[in-house]
């Protein structure tokens, strides 16, 4: 008989206790948390570049969690909603200059290497994802490849532009929308610098 069918052979998926939706949720909470410190840490470093003008913080991570039903087979096949899942951490960086992707790169190893050295909390680097955007006009100008070289030869490096700027990665048909970057739904993590223009 299915774990997860009732004991009298209904074939309806059993819920889960009250204790186990509890400490799935405080999984998620926790989780949530992590990814801040990885984004505060994040932010503290890429602040000493000196063509990084805003960091932000957007998406889950940065707003209150809602409840829906997970892909998790014990709750989703029980209906069951608990806490949204973050998956990474995603920051908006203003960049005066592409010319510094290599060194957006080393802050972001480095932070996350400082971040489990001094508080036990393991962020991958690949998780946390680097929105470039250009100061001024808030347009979005890529991301910042989490590839070793570029290009790697993936078939993501042939979406057309993708690597036209080394370590510029460009996803096919993605548009950042304006609502991911409002007020309300954001954190300033850092605004140490006044924009110098748009690029080229």
């Amino acid at each position: 008989m299915d774990s997860w069918t009732s004991r009298a052979g209904t074939g309806r998926p059993r819920k889960p206790s009250r204790q186990k939706i509890a400490e799935e949720n405080e999984l998620m909470l926790r989780r949530q948390q992590q990814f801040r410190l990885a984004a505060e840490y994040a932010a503290r470093s890429l602040a000493q570049v000196p063509e990084v003008r805003r960091v932000m913080l957007f998406g889950s991570v940065a707003v209150p969690l809602w409840e829906e039903v997970p892909r998790f087979r014990e709750f989703r096949r029980a209906g069951v909603a608990i806490l949204h899942e973050c998956k990474d951490v995603d920051l908006a960086v203003w960049v005066s200059d592409l010319s510094c992707l290599t060194q957006l790169r080393r802050c972001r190893s480095a932070a996350m290497n400082e971040l489990f050295r001094e508080r036990n909390v393991g962020v991958a680097h690949h998780q946390v994802e680097l929105f470039l955007m250009e100061p001024e006009t808030d347009r979005y100008l890529g991301r910042l490849c989490t590839y070793g070289t570029c290009p790697k030869g993936k078939d993501a490096c042939r979406v057309p532009g993708c690597g036209a700027i080394p370590f510029l990665k460009q996803h096919e048909d993605f548009v950042l929308s304006p609502d991911a970057l409002r007020s309300d739904r954001t954190v300033v993590l850092y605004d140490g610098k006044p924009g110098s223009g748009t690029m080229g």
